[in-house]
């Protein structure tokens, strides 16, 4: 029946007997005769035709839509089982922002790899150009970020949630006493942004020019470098609520983050390629979203 459903597909797809005869390199009457054996086998009628052209019947429109979603885990299950037989590690590389605590992320790596002890997990910290890089390149096979950019078709872009924005400000900043900020009210104050050096200026960019957050800014190695700076009172720090945020350091007050009086979110999404898909890529996305929006 496989094969037939995959004749099946095509000839809905191309709109064509023809065309799915060629595709397949059989006659027109050998894949007309192969469907006539389905429907026989199904024991209902999945195409009606019309002389040239043809229509589907609901129940044929129910196969093809399920049919098609088949066709695709089959292929997921073949190029599997080829890997287990030529004993190929499994490996899946996971890159996150490093202003994420990763408490979710790691929760789901842990659930994941309870489902799926075969897989290799691994991660990668950095910021969103650097992870873009990485995952382009091949470094790693998927990333945690915000959308900054118009998405691309070949790659797989699965909606995580609208996360909040907030800001880190030293307790003794006159700022810190307010339940909310305004974008407007950080214009003269210090940004403080985690960026390796060859991404210093993509993030200053950024901030600048899309976030509109600052005009002076401060560049960190890492997190806890960041938070030093900021309990130090040589500027702010961004943060995005993308999951549970553990209480705020000694010294430091994070207030929510608006601008016209409306609270600033961004979107955060699971980014991987199309062609680089399979079960545990998905099982993982699927997983992480869940435990991230309890």
């Amino acid at each position: 029946m496989l094969k037939q459903l995959q004749y099946f597909v095509s000839i809905v797809e191309k709109h064509s007997f023809t065309l799915a005869a060629e595709e397949y390199y059989i006659s027109q009457s050998a894949i007309s005769q192969q469907i006539k054996q389905l429907e026989n086998e199904l024991g209902v009628q999945l195409i009606i035709r019309k002389n040239r052209s043809f229509e589907l019947t609901p129940a044929g429109d129910y196969f093809y839509r399920h049919g098609k979603s088949l066709l695709k885990d089959y292929e997921s299950i073949r190029k599997e089982t080829v890997r287990i037989g030529e004993d190929q590690e499994l490996a899946l590389t996971i890159g996150y922002p490093v202003n994420y605590d990763a408490e979710e992320l790691q929760q789901a790596v842990l659930d994941f790899t309870s489902i799926y002890p075969e897989v290799k997990v691994s991660f990668v910290t950095g910021n969103h150009e650097v992870l873009f890089k990485q995952l382009v390149q091949g470094d790693i096979d998927i990333k945690l970020s915000e959308q900054r950019r118009m998405f691309n078709n070949d790659y797989e872009n699965y909606e995580l949630k609208q996360c909040a924005s907030y800001i880190e400000i030293s307790s003794k900043d006159p700022l810190s006493k307010q339940k909310s900020i305004d974008i407007n009210e950080l214009k003269n104050k210090t940004c403080i942004i985690i960026a390796s050096k060859d991404s210093m200026e993509s993030e200053t960019a950024f901030y600048n020019q899309t976030l509109r957050i600052s005009n002076q800014f401060l560049y960190a190695d890492s997190l806890s470098q960041a938070r030093m700076m900021v309990s130090s009172k040589r500027g702010f720090l961004l943060m995005d609520e993308i999951g549970h945020l553990s209480s705020p350091k000694p010294g430091i007050v994070r207030i929510p983050l608006y601008h016209h009086n409306h609270s600033v979110t961004r979107n955060y999404f699971l980014c991987w390629k199309k062609d680089k898909t399979n079960y545990y890529i998905e099982a993982f996305a699927e997983l992480f979203k869940k435990i991230l929006n309890q």
